[in-house]
């Protein structure tokens, strides 16, 4: 059963570029920065340039001044407004806001004894 993260807090997912710039999937893959045979290829200034990346199979995060900056100066749009938003909170991160809780209350029950 595959484990589905969400970004780390501020970047963007290939999906999130796609509904900012208005593009298809396949379109946003075709502007990023990415080689097979690199893992992190140099910027480019002509390119969307993801995020840096520890292994191959990392998906592709893009920092919202990136998308803004890819937008105006390669695309063309006059006017970016890139928001960002919160994911929804998830079971696990409640399950883990739960677990946090019980042991800190753990914690204050052995300082106090």
């Amino acid at each position: 059963m595959p484990f589905e993260t969400s970004p780390p807090q501020g970047l963007m997912t290939v999906e999130a570029v796609e509904k900012a710039l208005n593009r298809s999937r396949a379109s946003v893959y075709r502007y990023a920065n990415t080689n097979p045979e690199i893992l992190n290829p140099p910027y480019d200034p002509r390119r969307l340039n993801p995020e840096l990346r520890v292994n191959k199979d990392d998906p592709l995060l893009f920092h919202p001044n990136e998308v803004a900056r890819f937008a105006q100066d390669v695309l063309g749009i006059k006017q970016v407004t890139i928001e960002v938003q919160q994911p929804p909170e998830t079971v696990t991160h409640e399950l883990l806001q739960a677990i946090l809780a019980e042991l800190k209350s753990i914690h204050q029950t052995l300082k106090q004894q």
